[in-house]
């Protein structure tokens, strides 16, 4: 492999998105002066329903996979839509662009829009085993996550399949948890029980492969455990909770109690997909949480919030996230040179710099597995 000179630039390790919605970038910076279920049926469902048009799925997917590949995440965990043909295709593209990602095919058979919610219970079961199957040794870079969208949108017979499928292909699985107040109740309403532990119950945890639950808000003490119990990651999404009204998560308690974190965009719900962005305001949102609701409840400093983007979701990968020996080389390089003071910078200080005042432009090159992925 031939030596390449990068000096005077940042050399860091890839970001890591853990909760990302891939048709939702079509619609980015709309309906934010809403709460989460007011905006999911005014945008993000109807949005959604027009992947079932394969040309229209090529089109926005298109965007997507461009902005990808030139911001500065070389990872993902992503929700496609219930539509098989699409997600397929979104694969596909992903796997040329040379990134690396985990691709849900989403799951909805009831309380959801007539033009988004699959035939029957026992279609998408058997949709969701066709696209594993599908998938089996077609990818190298690309995998499948088993993705109910959430409760409220999945029967309790679909989810036990999809826990069944979950264990059956050995692969992991992904979903929404405690995000929204009205939601959470709607939750207890539907199954008499917590949020958490109604996922527990259909067996979503169960087998060898992790789950991520996105945005965690409202956990408390004992869905924490749960979640430490289970193995469970939390992709910790600050934007799209503070856009969408939802609230500022536990991310100290998550933490202290050995929950494993990571960060994600949740495009559309957020509006920036750089993780990058997802750093900065986790740390902002910390501060909010710890100013008005617990001062037990530190908040994040720059290396926490740096950690969380990088090797605390990359984890969930692998290797990945850092340097250390052994680990996948995922990384991205820098030119901080616009970012320059009239006193000298340490090397933290311009890191700083970068999370809260760079942009796509300032990224030299970016390597996905060892291999160049973006060059400037």
């Amino acid at each position: 492999m031939p030596l390449v000179d990068h000096v005077d630039k940042l050399i860091l390790p890839g970001l890591v998105d853990l909760h990302m919605h891939a048709p939702q970038f079509a619609f980015c910076g709309l309906g934010m002066d809403m709460e989460l279920l007011d905006w999911l049926n005014s945008y993000a469902f109807l949005e959604e329903a027009k992947y079932n048009d394969l040309e229209y799925a090529r089109a926005a997917y298109g965007l997507v996979v461009k902005n990808f590949i030139n911001g500065p995440n070389t990872r993902f965990c992503l929700y496609a839509t219930i539509h098989l043909p699409a997600t397929e295709l979104l694969m596909d593209m992903l796997e040329e662009s040379g990134l690396v990602c985990m691709v849900g095919k989403v799951n909805m058979d009831r309380n959801s829009p007539d033009s988004l919610r699959e035939d029957s219970t026992a279609r998408s079961a058997l949709d969701t085993r066709r696209w594993l199957e599908n998938a089996s040794g077609r990818y190298k870079r690309i995998a499948p996550i088993i993705t109910p969208r959430f409760i409220p949108a999945c029967s309790d017979e679909l989810m036990g399949a999809l826990a069944t499928l979950k264990k059956e292909f050995n692969v992991p699985a992904q979903s929404h948890l405690s995000e929204n107040l009205a939601e959470i109740e709607w939750v207890r309403q539907l199954c008499g029980s917590d949020y958490g532990t109604a996922y527990e119950k259909y067996g979503l945890f169960d087998g060898e492969a992790p789950t991520i639950m996105a945005h965690c808000v409202w956990s408390d003490e004992a869905e924490i455990e749960l979640l430490r119990r289970n193995n469970a990651y939390v992709a910790h999404c600050p934007q799209s909770n503070m856009n969408l009204c939802s609230g500022a998560a536990p991310v100290r308690r998550f933490l202290n109690r050995g929950v494993r974190v990571g960060l994600g965009s949740d495009v559309a719900g957020g509006c920036h997909s750089s993780i990058f962005r997802a750093m900065s305001d986790a740390i902002q949102a910390s501060k909010l949480r710890y100013r008005f609701v617990s001062q037990d409840d530190a908040p994040l400093t720059i290396k926490e919030a740096f950690y969380l983007g990088t090797a605390g979701g990359g984890s969930f990968f692998g290797k990945v996230g850092s340097f250390e020996a052994g680990s996948e080389f995922d990384a991205i390089v820098i030119d901080d040179s616009n970012l320059n003071a009239p006193f000298p910078l340490t090397i933290e200080e311009r890191l700083s710099r970068v999370i809260y005042l760079s942009n796509d432009s300032d990224i030299y090159e970016k390597y996905v597995r060892g291999h160049v992925v973006k060059t400037s």
